[in-house]
Formats: C-alpha cells, structure tokens, sequence
C-alpha cells in the first residue's frame, strides 16, 4: 500500500505536472517555429538562390551524380538557428521578468529616544567611577 501512495504523490507533485505543460506548450510552440521557418524565412531567403538554380524546391538542391541532397541539409541549418534564436529571445524575456527587485537599503536606525538617553549618561556615569 506505501508503494502506491508514494506513486500516487509523486505521480501528482506539481512538478510533474509543470513538465506536462512543458511538453505540450513546447510542441505547440515548435509547430509555430517549424511554420515560421519553413513557410515564411526559408522561401524569403533562399528564393533568390533557388530561382538562380532553377529550381522549385530547396531538397532538389543536390550534388550532382550523387545522392547527397545538401539542400535539406541548409534547410536544418536555418531551422536549427531559428528555433535557437527563438528559445534564446524567449528564455530573455522569462528571466527579466523573474529578476527580483534590487534589495532595499535599510534604514538607518532610529534616533535614541530620551529615556534611553538619560539610561546611557547613567550607565556611563556608573562605568567612570
């Protein structure tokens, strides 16, 4: 019975939970990144370069006599930069928004009031003789 609660506790701890999320969030936000790069960045810069190859698409890019398709390989390439750009820029962004507070000074401590003043002189007038 203590093995199962003790799965039971682990299996539902916050942490595990927080990892779930991660994981889903992570794909959904890979797919976004995956679109952007493959669907917006890809064709904008390499468009120029397949046109002057005549070419349609960027895996037809390869090696002549060879079936080394270095095309795909340059796609990965910018994929790789994008998504790490972007996981860069976001992690950036998370932790400014974690950075705590710059500690406060403390305040200087209060002035004695005059009962402890007057209790001071004694104390000193008791010390000096």
């Amino acid at each position: 019975m203590g093995f199962i609660k003790e799965f039971k506790e682990f299996a539902v701890k916050g942490n595990v939970i927080d990892l779930a999320v991660g994981v889903v969030i992570g794909t959904a936000f890979q797919n976004i990144v995956k679109s952007l790069v493959d669907d917006i960045i890809t064709p904008a810069i390499l468009t120029p370069a397949l046109k002057a190859a005549n070419l349609n698409d960027l895996a037809q890019l390869t090696v002549p006599g060879t079936a080394i398709k270095y095309g795909n390989f340059i796609s990965q390439i910018i994929s790789f930069t994008i998504v790490a750009m972007a996981l860069f820029l976001m992690i950036k962004g998370i932790n400014r928004l974690k950075r705590e507070p710059a500690p406060e000074v403390p305040a200087a401590p209060p002035e004695p009031t005059n009962e402890e003043k007057l209790l001071m002189e004694i104390r000193d007038a008791l010390r000096n003789k």
